[in-house]
């Protein structure tokens, strides 16, 4: 058997997944089957936009619904427990002055699979996430995303846990 690889994530961010899951195989399984039996009453099938358009969305969520079961099943769920008080690890909300851009910015790291820029979520593998595990207040954290050339300066304010 293959070696399966872990996927780290937070406890919301699994319940997330669970809550999703549920979602898809019920309720969301449910509406896309009535839209292509509607559909179907529109008559011929081989130019039915309505019909394709049904079953496409249904492809799309029974995709969806296969990798959230290969993550739930594949899931690490961090155990914050076990973090160290006041050093930056999966689950940690962090305040940093960014050297750069004079600004302060608050995040919270969180697994790959959970990372939401826009909603200040960054993923422990990202080049800052990286850069920031294992650091505590008062560290200066510098890296550099390769893929861009960015280089990154942040002087980490504060460290603390939801």
């Amino acid at each position: 058997m293959a070696n399966v690889k872990k996927i780290t994530m937070t406890q919301e961010g699994y319940n997330e997944l669970v809550k999703e899951l549920q979602w898809r195989e019920g309720e969301e399984r449910e509406r896309i089957k009535n839209d292509i039996v509607t559909a179907r009453g529109f008559g011929d099938l081989s130019e039915n936009a309505e019909y394709d358009a049904a079953r496409n969305a249904q492809a799309e969520n029974e995709a969806r619904i296969l990798k959230l079961k290969y993550d739930i099943e594949n899931a690490e769920v961090y155990d914050a427990s076990k973090a160290v008080r006041g050093v930056i690890d999966i689950g940690s909300v962090i305040k940093v002055y960014d050297e750069d851009f004079k600004e302060e910015c608050n995040w919270r790291i969180v697994g790959s699979n959970e990372a939401d820029v826009v909603s200040g979520k960054i993923s422990d593998q990202s080049p800052v996430g990286k850069a920031l595990i294992g650091h505590r207040a008062g560290d200066v954290v510098t890296g550099v995303v390769e893929a861009s050339g960015y280089n990154f300066t942040y002087r980490i304010l504060e460290v603390g846990r939801d």
